[in-house]
């Protein structure tokens, strides 16, 4: 054990209550290193946690990368791309990709006695990937999904089940314009939730066959495929190792295949999602700066009251090499009992906010209903090993003060 560990952790323990000074000066600066620090797991939980929430609703219900047709480019009434086993067996063949899906969809129009409003009517075939939409499930069950046999059934949202007032079992007649007004009857076998305005109020979910049967399809046809991958930070190499072995390259009734990834597709709500970035760091920056700033003022103080000390240990032969150490560890010390306690802080509000969600948000807005959280190890870690370097660092250049004490005089300090 060090001189000035040792001294260090003597002078920690002290209880003196004489110091009237340093006991509030050394309290106010734990409390900022405390606060600072839960202010910073909250704002990262709260921050990781909702572009997760976000992006995995934009994912969920329209998957990593699309394949479509180039002539479909951003809208609804789409132009068919051929989709055999060939082509959904060589995708499988990409490491990178987890799952592949075909999807149609076919815009109209549903209409009850009340109201009508407009909508897009997506149909999956039997290899679709139920897990996202199960978890938004709160009434019925979902249709079946086949390609091969019309359900006559549809999901639909909860905002558009409220608008309409509709429920679970009632049937529907929903209405497409082609060549002519065609029309649709439908029994509702669940309904779904998202909070997430964009698809709630426009997709109705039914069987593939339904929707190219609509369009008039040819065998084979569809508005395009959905791709699942492995690894969301690689999104863009793998999209573009897919788009230089797709895109161009044509069907056999002449379609064109273009391949685009979700970001691609929602280009405002991604970026929207990267300004969260922005105000993590601000955050960040303040809070360090804050409990930084606390630390130095409480250092200076002790530093000062134990002037007499510091000269004692001159005269005794320590160099300023070795008090600087020790006034070090006490602040290493002190802002440790800080962070415990900024550490029990933002754990409890994560651990409080994840198992009962108490504070809300409207979901028309911000497309949650509570305040989403979302924690890591490695985060925790990087941010407690931050505050802590951040904040000795910043003690570096007070703890020179102790050079500027001369024995003679600090003996006689009172």
């Amino acid at each position: 054990m060090s001189l000035a560990y040792f001294i260090a952790k003597r002078i920690y323990r002290d209880n003196d209550k004489g110091k009237r000074v340093s006991r509030p000066a050394v309290f106010i600066a734990m409390v900022g290193i405390a606060i600072g620090l839960a202010v910073m797991i909250i704002s990262v939980s709260v921050a990781v946690g909702f572009k997760t929430e976000v992006r995995n609703k934009v994912v969920g219900f329209g998957s990593h990368i699309i394949i479509a047709n180039l002539d479909a480019v951003n809208s609804y009434e789409t132009r068919p791309v051929f989709v055999g086993d060939s082509m959904m067996t060589a995708l499988y063949h990409y490491p990178e990709v987890k799952h592949v899906q075909r999807y149609s969809t076919k815009p109209g129009m549903i209409k009850t006695k009340d109201s009508f409003q407009g909508i897009v009517l997506k149909g999956m075939g039997q290899e679709f990937d139920p897990a996202f939409i199960k978890k938004c499930l709160i009434a019925g069950s979902l249709p079946a999904f086949s390609d091969s046999v019309s359900s006559s059934q549809v999901l639909v949202s909860k905002a558009m089940a409220d608008k309409m007032k509709l429920h679970v079992g009632d049937k529907i007649y929903t209405y497409y314009i082609q060549d002519d007004i065609r029309a649709r009857r439908f029994k509702i076998s669940g309904i779904y939730q998202t909070n997430f305005s964009d698809y709630d109020n426009l997709f109705l979910l039914t069987d593939i066959y339904t929707v190219n049967r609509l369009n008039k399809w040819y065998p084979g046809q569809v508005s395009g495929l959905e791709l699942q991958v492995n690894n969301y930070d690689k999104l863009d190499d793998i999209t573009y190792r897919i788009a230089f072995d797709t895109n161009s390259q044509h069907d056999k009734y002449g379609g064109v295949y273009y391949v685009r990834n979700i970001r691609q597709l929602n280009p405002q709500i991604f970026a929207w999602l990267d300004l969260l970035n922005i105000n993590v760091w601000v955050i960040l920056l303040l809070m360090i700066g804050i409990a930084g700033f606390t630390m130095i003022s409480g250092l200076l103080i002790i530093i000062i009251e134990r002037a007499n000390m510091i000269g004692i240990l001159k005269a005794l032969g320590a160099g300023n090499f070795v008090i600087r150490k020790t006034f070090l560890w006490l602040a290493v010390f002190l802002i440790g009992k800080g962070m415990l306690w900024g550490n029990i802080i933002g754990l409890g509000f994560y651990f409080i906010q994840s198992q009962f969600g108490l504070l809300k948000l409207d979901p028309e807005t911000y497309y949650v209903d509570t305040v989403p959280v979302n924690l890591n190890i490695w985060f925790f870690l990087l941010i407690n090993i931050g505050t802590l370097l951040a904040s000795v660092f910043m003690l570096l250049g007070p703890s020179f003060l102790i050079s500027k004490i001369n024995p003679a005089n600090s003996m006689r300090y009172d």
